[in-house]
């Protein structure tokens, strides 16, 4: 038989801390999520998310503050200001990304819950037409109280056409609550909230965090377009601007050479052509005075 060690919970406790000494050690960004009420199948779906992206790691916060002063007496790195921010029930989510990309990437991933009476949806709660597989009987009554039309067939209750029973922004009422869970239908957004994270010497709190992404990648593209069209104005060199420096001197250039008659091997065309059609004009001009 295989024997099966059994750690004491002092032991327990200091393979705990280890643990958290190294994965905060490992890693460039570390992070303190938020994790209060989030269920167990919620949490091993947004774990399962971050798979190959970033490690977490939930521990009691007394055992995280104790790894934080371990860390900074042992490896010389100073995580400390985190301890500020353990309240409520905390994950470690330790990544090589940086801060920002970590909480726009759980922003963007959050996972579906069950409704709980007061909950604010936030979208637009629709019962899409077809079987809710329900039998007849009691349930009914919810379905006419939020003016769902349904009907009957083979013994299962049908909704007659597609029904918004919440609007985005609006509290979920109790009842409406039990008949999405009867429903299967889970329309609420859950995930692992930032409070905190340090980086490279940087702590960002989640505020800080909070970028639009679309927004920064436009406002940069308009930044760098005016600043190449300052540059080639004021004609200052720039690996950038030099380009477009030499090819808007060369078309001035052209241009003074062709209004000053000078010829050249680009200008000599554009100085016949126009003489040409200045000629033509003088001569209409001529033979409707003569």
């Amino acid at each position: 038989m295989l024997a099966i060690q059994v750690l004491k919970p002092l032991e327990r406790k200091r393979k705990l801390v280890d643990e958290l000494i190294e994965l905060m050690s490992s890693y460039k960004t570390i992070a303190l999520a938020d994790i209060t009420g989030l269920r167990a199948l919620q949490f091993q779906r947004l774990r399962a998310k971050l798979r190959g992206m970033a490690a977490v790691k939930v521990a009691k916060n007394t055992l995280i503050r104790r790894a934080l002063d371990e860390l900074k007496e042992k490896k010389g790195i100073n995580l400390t200001p985190l301890k500020d921010y353990l309240q409520g029930q905390i994950a470690i989510v330790a990544t090589d990304q940086s801060p920002f990309e970590i909480y726009n990437f759980l922003e963007k991933n959050k996972v579906p819950a069950k409704a709980k009476p007061g909950d604010i949806a936030v979208k637009d709660i629709v019962l899409t037409a077809g079987n809710t597989g329900l039998t007849p009987g009691p349930v009914l009554s919810l379905f006419k109280k939020f003016k769902v039309p349904t009907r009957i067939e083979e013994g299962s209750i049908y909704v007659a056409k597609d029904t918004c029973v919440v609007k985005a922004g609006e509290p979920i009422p109790a009842e409406l609550a039990d008949l999405l869970t009867k429903l299967g239908i889970e329309p609420m957004e859950v995930g692992l909230r930032i409070k905190v994270a340090y980086s490279e010497g940087l702590v960002y709190k989640a505020d800080d965090l909070k970028i639009d992404f679309d927004e920064y990648r436009r406002r940069l593209a308009e930044a760098a377009s005016n600043a190449i069209a300052l540059a080639v104005n004021a004609t200052f060199i720039t690996p950038e601007s030099a380009p477009l420096i030499i090819a808007k001197a060369a078309l001035e250039a052209k241009s003074l050479a062709i209004n000053a008659c000078y010829p050249t091997a680009d200008s000599i065309g554009y100085i016949l052509a126009k003489a040409h059609a200045q000629a033509l004009a003088l001569s209409s001009v001529v033979k409707l005075e003569g």
